[in-house]
């Protein structure tokens, strides 16, 4: 059903990416998005940014220019992330005011 919605990989969106991208969205397209999060997700903030979008239109609010659907992908979406522990940095924990045994055995087994 994701497929259908009027936003690429709304599922993967953040509030922050959510909160711009429905602004070029009118009333039904709103109301498809709103019933699909209240039907999988239910997430609070989500619904309430969605309600205040669609109370702003009922008030008068046009939907900003541009077509969500040419959109990019959001990153990440597809495939996870690429980090890789070869990447990650080792766990060693600095010494404290730089002097050697006093620093405590954090993170050491």
């Amino acid at each position: 059903m994701a497929e259908q919605l009027p936003l690429n990989d709304y599922d993967q969106l953040s509030l922050g990416d959510l909160r711009h991208r429905i602004r070029s969205l009118d009333k039904p397209e709103l109301e498809s998005i709103r019933d699909h999060e209240r039907e999988h997700g239910n997430r609070v903030p989500v619904l309430q940014l969605i309600a205040a979008r669609l109370d702003e239109l009922d008030r008068g609010a046009e939907p900003a220019p541009g077509d969500q659907r040419n959109a990019p992908e959001v990153s990440g979406a597809a495939g996870g992330s690429p980090v890789s522990p070869e990447h990650s940095p080792t766990g060693n924990t600095p010494l404290r005011h730089g002097v050697y045994d006093q620093t405590p055995a954090r993170g050491r087994d």
